[in-house]
């Protein structure tokens, strides 16, 4: 069984053969390609419902990678009313927040701050 991190890998493999199609056949079948992963995706997120997260990050550019990070999965970062700039809130299925996000998030946020 495939995972979300390796559905949403493929599905960005097929959306770079998608645009960097020349021929129209190939556009339709990276296209078809591109239906099927997200069908599978959907189905893989009704089988583990979104959950609601608050995730709190003092460092500006923490926070700055955390939002492309999670542009970047196709989720949503949002805050609530008079809720604190550093607090960021997302909704998505649990299990890949922490098997997958998380750790990513992690090991970018380490090489961030050496760099910095």
């Amino acid at each position: 069984m495939t995972t979300q991190s390796q559905l949403r890998d493929k599905l960005r493999k097929i959306e770079a053969l998608f645009s960097g199609a020349g021929t129209a056949g190939e556009r339709l079948a990276a296209g078809a390609a591109l239906e099927r992963v997200r069908a599978k995706l959907a189905a893989m997120e009704r089988e583990d419902p979104a959950t609601e997260m608050q995730f709190s990050l003092a460092d500006q550019w923490s926070r700055h990678l955390f939002i492309a990070l999670c542009r970047r999965y196709g989720l949503k970062p949002y805050r609530y009313h008079r809720q604190r700039r550093t607090t960021v809130m997302v909704r998505a299925p649990r299990r890949f927040i922490e098997q997958v996000f998380w750790r990513e998030f992690c090991d970018l946020d380490a090489d961030l701050r050496a760099y910095l």
